[in-house]
């Protein structure tokens, strides 16, 4: 581009070159030696035509007279000047006749020297709340100097700082300069001035001490701020009113607080026969205002206030708007400042006492507040008030015969009776659980006695049922005896308010006689079902509580320890000895029974034994050679050949080749693989294969085992996996024998208590039924001759 000389650099003084044709682009690269670099060479400086170095730190032309002839620039000042100004801050005062307290003002403003045209500008920045116009005091121009040298135009020696300037009948007082400044007239040899301070503006100080005063201005609520921040977000009190007059009573209330918008709610809470089954709406939802004089008449309450301007008549009036507003009643309303526990609320006259808040609004003011005090006010009674109603203290009227308690109770809870409800949880959890007892007749009649009974228990809904074991030439027929049903503890009386009690699970046990529809049956046995289930659950069978049994027999057998032994072990035997020492369920029941008497029943003889049997059940076993072909049927029956799959598989997950594996690793393996086995099959597979010591199993015989291709065809029909393979045979002789060494153990007593009887013969020199006592132990020798 081409640009007229002493043109400045403005729109319309550029031309393009018509003969330029070369357009060179700016390299930032370059290759050095076959290496590429950043190219860090400057620029080179203009040169003039005439062959000498342009300075572009030259002053302009018209300030030549401060050098020496020949030095300045020989290039015109738009170009070796170009974008750089000269920047000085100043201040004006200017005079103010309405304040008294502030009779002028002092105005900064900032003055910016153009070099490359020696054009002036001032701006004055923007100061807040100040009244006046700011901005651009004086547009960029030649300024012309004061008189007498009003002919010639301001230069940048005639700015400096700590010098005051008039610039179109405005004096300017230079205070200071930016870096820029400083260093071009240093390197001009003009001496610039530290700065110094701005005067105090008075009416600034005026507006600080305003600002001061009004302390604590109020906060700035924006209303959808705070309904997006407090939304659904509500504060629940508890109060009451005190409308105890002739007719009234203390009404209870809800007030409900609303941080979305600060709304307030009431809602009455009625009490039960109160007479107030109507709407509990006490007051609706908004804002409620802290003084209540009374209802506003019709037009009394207007936005605006109008003023009477001229007239006298109803016909030539003029009206206006009153621009300050003095009719104007500040309305101050409730806020969640104003609620706190023994707070009285002024609800449109009618005084509410706050006396308790719930647990959200307790948090809320803790954290917002910091409030640890929440103490409940009393609520007022009279002593004509309806009572609350408690359902425990409700009396009904008795029974009177007609269905069940539960229909009577449901005819006078409510008109439209309703059947009464089953525990459906209890009836899911307990469904098919049934535990039975074998029991007898006790009758003065012989031929009862001979009876045999079967008492089923349901646990799903606390029935009992009664079946009857057919006996050949009794002269009784099997068969139902009592259908299934609820049956009432014997001893209550019948007509009566309170709800009976029936027999419960715990009810049942051996050698346990009850009464059940005017017969009574006493229990002899149960199945192994009922004793197991009994057993797993001791916290409700008290007599299968093991724990609770030996505490029971240690607290009797302590001063009786020998003599219990000696009737459990007449005999001779060494119980110091490491060998176990076992007795019959006979010899255990007889002595127990003999040292407790009625304090133990057949139950509790029943469970200890069963808990020290020497009976282990046998080993559950399979045949190799029919799991085999069950596994063979199967792998057949599927079409299943992905052996190099599962091979595969297991070098993926056994990379090392070990030769045996964990259980879960091949249950894994097999049901990922999609073997056609069945759970029941998996695990009688499990049972067979070979294990190691650790009881992992052998990877190469599993894959022989299941090896379809290897071997005879299958025989073998298909068979329940579950039941006909490896039949399972249910141990029915547990407790037959005990083990007397590990019950021993258990009882945790000292062996050598002396008994008085044993005391006795030690002191006449001779035993008691061969057995000699010593302090530490109990041996029983060799029979005597």
């Amino acid at each position: 581009m081409l640009r007229i000389p002493g043109m400045p650099l403005l729109p319309g003084t550029l031309f393009r070159d018509v003969a330029k044709s070369h357009y060179p682009k700016p390299q930032s690269l370059l290759n050095f030696q076959g290496i590429s670099m950043l190219s860090d060479r400057q620029q080179p400086s203009p040169v003039d035509p005439t062959g000498a170095v342009v300075d572009i730190s030259c002053p302009p032309v018209g300030a030549a007279s401060i050098y020496p002839p020949r030095s300045g620039p020989r290039l015109p000042p738009w170009l070796a000047y170009d974008k750089k100004v000269l920047c000085f801050k100043a201040y004006f005062k200017q005079t103010l006749q309405e304040v008294f307290h502030a009779p002028y003002l002092v105005r900064k403003v900032k003055i910016y020297y153009y070099l490359e045209d020696g054009t002036l500008e001032i701006f004055e920045p923007k100061v807040e709340n100040s009244g006046i116009v700011q901005g651009c005091v004086l547009h960029r121009q030649r300024v012309p100097k004061a008189p007498p040298c009003d002919n010639e135009f301001m230069s940048m020696i005639d700015l400096n700082v700590d010098t005051t300037v008039m610039i179109f009948d405005r004096h300017y007082h230079i205070t200071d300069c930016d870096q820029f400044t400083r260093d071009f007239l240093n390197r001009r040899g003009i001496t610039v001035a530290d700065p110094v301070p701005c005067p105090i503006d008075p009416s600034e100080s005026v507006r600080k001490r305003v600002a001061v005063r009004a302390y604590n201005p109020p906060e700035k609520k924006h209303p959808f701020a705070q309904f997006l921040k407090y939304d659904r977000q509500i504060l629940k009190f508890y109060a009451y009113w005190d409308d105890r007059t002739e007719f009234g009573d203390v009404r209870k209330l809800e007030v409900s607080y609303y941080l979305a918008d600060d709304t307030i709610e009431i809602k009455e809470a009625h009490i039960r026969n109160s007479g107030r089954d109507g709407p509990s709406l006490f007051l609706k939802r908004g804002r409620l205002m802290r003084e209540f004089d009374g209802m506003n008449l019709p037009g009394q309450n207007t936005p605006v206030t109008l003023l009477n301007v001229l007239g006298t008549n109803m016909r030539n009036v003029r009206y206006c708007v009153d621009p300050l507003n003095t009719g104007n009643k500040e309305v101050l309303y409730y806020n969640e400042r104003d609620l706190q526990i023994g707070t009285v609320l002024n609800v449109y006259g009618r005084a509410v006492v706050i006396t308790d808040m719930d647990p959200f609004t307790k948090q809320y003011y803790r954290d917002r507040f910091g409030i640890d005090d929440f103490s409940a006010v009393p609520v007022p009674t009279r002593s004509d008030d309806c009572t609350e109603y408690r359902p425990g203290e409700r009396v009904l009227p008795p029974y009177n015969g007609w269905g069940s308690y539960e229909d009577s109770m449901g005819n006078c809870l409510s008109v439209e009776p309703k059947p009464p409800r089953a525990d459906f949880k209890k009836f899911i959890k307990y469904d098919r659980y049934v535990l039975r007892f074998g029991a007898k007749m006790l009758s003065t009649i012989k031929e009862n006695c001979d009876r045999i009974f079967v008492i089923s228990y349901y646990l799903s809904e606390d029935t009992v049922q009664i079946q009857e074991v057919a006996v050949r030439n009794s002269g009784f027929l099997g068969g139902e005896f009592m259908k299934r049903t609820r049956v009432e503890l014997p001893g209550q009386e019948k007509f009566s308010s309170k709800l009976p009690q029936y027999y419960m699970a715990h009810n049942f046990y051996i050698n346990a006689t009850m009464s059940i529809k005017d017969f009574i049956f006493h229990i002899v046995s149960a199945d192994e079902y009922t004793l197991m289930y009994m057993e797993h659950h001791p916290e409700q069978f008290p007599h299968a509580n093991v724990t609770k049994i030996m505490e029971k027999i240690r607290n009797v057998l302590q001063p009786r320890m020998a003599e219990f032994l000696s009737a459990c072990l007449p005999d001779c035997a060494d119980l110091e000895s490491k060998e176990d020492i076992y007795i019959s369920y006979e010899s255990f029941k007889g002595a127990m029974i003999s040292i407790m008497g009625n304090n133990i029943s057949d139950h509790e003889i029943i469970t200890l034994c069963r808990h020290f049997s020497a009976e282990q059940s046998p080993k559950h076993t399979c045949v190799r050679d029919h799991v085999r072909a069950a596994a063979h049927l199967e792998l057949k029956r599927a079409l299943w050949n992905a052996r190099d799959d599962l091979m595969e598989h297991l070098h993926h997950i056994n990379p090392t080749n070990r030769p045996f594996l964990s259980e879960a690793k091949v249950r894994s393996t097999l049901r990922g693989c999609r073997l056609p086995f069945s759970l029941e099959l998996i695990d009688q597979i499990f049972s067979i294969v070979n294990r190691n010591e650790c009881g992992e199993i052998e990877v190469c015989d599993l894959m022989d085992f299941i090896d379809v291709s290897c071997g005879k065809g299958c025989s073998m029909p298909p068979v329940n996996h579950a039941f006909e393979l490896c039949p399972k045979i249910q141990f029915l002789n547990k407790g037959r024998m005990i083990n007397f060494s590990c019950f021993l153990r258990s009882l945790d007593l000292p062996l050598g208590m002396r008994s008085l009887q044993a005391q006795e013969a030690i002191n006449v020199g001779d035993d008691v039924n061969g057995v000699l006592f010593d302090d530490d132990k109990i041996k029983v020798p060799s029979p005597r001759s």
